[in-house]
């Protein structure tokens, strides 16, 4: 099987220099704090960010940052942006208010003595003593981090002096995952690398590995859980834990568990998903537009298949608010294809034809992205609610490229010459979107139409 989009750029990123990748996480992050097409910047940084870690596995960890090496179990659960996180999420922007916060008030005496141990014996330290050290900082933030929100329960002011209220939000469950490092840790070792399917033997090896008092609390285990997703090829299939405990794949019983939660976290990846999905659309990028709907639509096909929703119930409310978003979004697309082949292949009287009459070919690419958009929404098209009107739209622009390329390439044997240069930009652009839609060999063969109409009108004009 081929690789997708994103495998290409992981595998791209992974190709840079470490300066490169370096310089490009920088630019990235300065274009999300701009608030410039952050739904790209956010994708590519956090692919950046898996390669790089990655690359950094079986090296020596960097230590020279002292709020990285505070931070470092956290990093699997970050995200970019001040958007709204799901369960088992945490953002980024938190990090520094609080790395700031700790510096100033949370534990100023203990921040200095680590960053001087760093400075001074980091280099010269065995690895083993080097992260005692780390884990014993990481502790004595942990315990800076509980006592300011104990004092936040009764003083809400105690809590602004961190951060603003999305910093406030995260605190709590940040100075947990720090104090539950080790048994992350452990079960980031234990985990496997890849889930291809998520089968009944994998669901029994997880759930023991899971299986431990520190990561089973309410707060933790969707932190946990997302360590798991990490690694299943569907994350969706996260859902399957939760049946398993349940033991039954009543939507009720499944909730009553605290395993319940892996649902509300595969719905709401879905919802995130579909979000870019729509934003994409809107921009006119349809270059991950095919794998975007294949997440969607396997997603929302194996809940549905796996979980027994009820429609009046706030999962099933959710899950159908999905498929009707995307296939709003996935309607009005379709609807505009056709009148935009039209305008570009419709022919026209020649009088309304000059010399500088051109056919914009920015025009003529979109139009074929759109149209392969069309193609790609057929494979997907029951699932998310679009048969119809995706059907219909492609059985029309099939019908209707077929003939203009047909009519317009016999145009091609007559007419004024200043007309036929403009009907031979529409006859290749025609050409273009038979590839599309039939394929290699008859876009082929009116290509060779066309050149023999061409031929035989030179040579009639020469005969003359």
């Amino acid at each position: 099987m081929g690789q997708t989009s994103t495998e290409r750029l992981r595998d791209y990123l992974a190709q840079l220099p470490p300066k490169a990748q370096a310089l490009l996480m920088r630019e990235f992050e300065r274009t999300i704090e701009r608030g410039e097409d952050t739904t790209v910047a956010t994708f590519v940084l956090g692919e950046l960010r898996k390669v790089v870690r990655g690359s950094e596995d079986d090296a020596a960890p960097r230590t020279e940052d002292p709020a990285r090496a505070l931070f470092k179990p956290l990093e699997p659960f970050l995200v970019e942006g001040n958007a709204p996180v799901r369960p088992g999420q945490l953002r980024r922007a938190s990090l520094l208010a609080i790395w700031q916060w700790l510096q100033r008030d949370g534990a100023p005496e203990d921040v200095r003595a680590f960053e001087t141990m760093l400075a001074q014996t980091a280099s010269s330290l065995p690895a083993s003593d080097l992260a005692k050290q780390v884990r014993q900082f990481q502790l004595k933030a942990a315990e800076a981090i509980d006592r300011i929100v104990a004092a936040g329960n009764d003083n809400h002011r105690a809590l602004a002096r961190v951060g603003p209220p999305s910093v406030a939000e995260d605190l709590a469950t940040i100075g947990a995952i720090l104090k539950a490092a080790d048994a992350f840790d452990a079960l980031n070792a234990r985990l496997p690398s890849f889930v291809r399917v998520f089968g009944d033997s994998q669901i029994a090896s997880i759930s023991s590995v899971l299986n431990v008092p520190s990561l089973q609390t309410r707060q933790l285990l969707p932190f946990a859980l997302s360590l798991v997703m990490s690694r299943l090829a569907a994350p969706w299939q996260i859902v399957r834990l939760s049946i398993a405990v349940a033991g039954s794949d009543d939507e009720i019983r499944v909730a009553g568990t605290p395993y319940g939660i892996a649902v509300t976290i595969a719905i709401q990846d879905l919802a995130r998903i579909g979000n870019v999905l729509r934003a994409d659309i809107k921009r006119g990028h349809f270059e991950n537009i095919g794998d975007y709907l294949k997440t969607v639509h396997d997603g929302v096909r194996g809940l549905r298949t796996e979980v027994d929703f009820r429609t009046d119930s706030s999962w099933g409310r959710q899950l159908a608010s999905i498929r009707v978003d995307i296939s709003n979004a996935l309607q009005t697309e379709i609807d505009s294809v056709p009148g935009r082949v039209r305008r570009l292949l419709r022919q026209r009287p020649e009088k309304d034809i000059s010399a500088s009459t051109r056919i914009d070919q920015l025009e003529v690419d979109e139009t074929a992205a759109l149209i392969d958009f069309v193609a790609v929404c057929r494979t997907y098209a029951s699932e998310l609610a679009i048969n119809e009107v995706t059907l219909r739209t492609f059985s029309d622009l099939q019908h209707y490229v077929e003939h203009s390329t047909e009519a317009l390439v016999e145009s091609l044997r007559g007419g004024d010459s200043k007309a036929r240069a403009f009907r031979q930009m529409q006859v290749q652009a025609a050409i273009r979107f038979c590839e599309v839609l039939f394929g290699h060999d008859y876009a082929s063969l009116m290509r060779r139409a066309a050149e023999s109409a061409l031929a035989g009108e030179r040579k009639t004009s020469r005969t003359g």
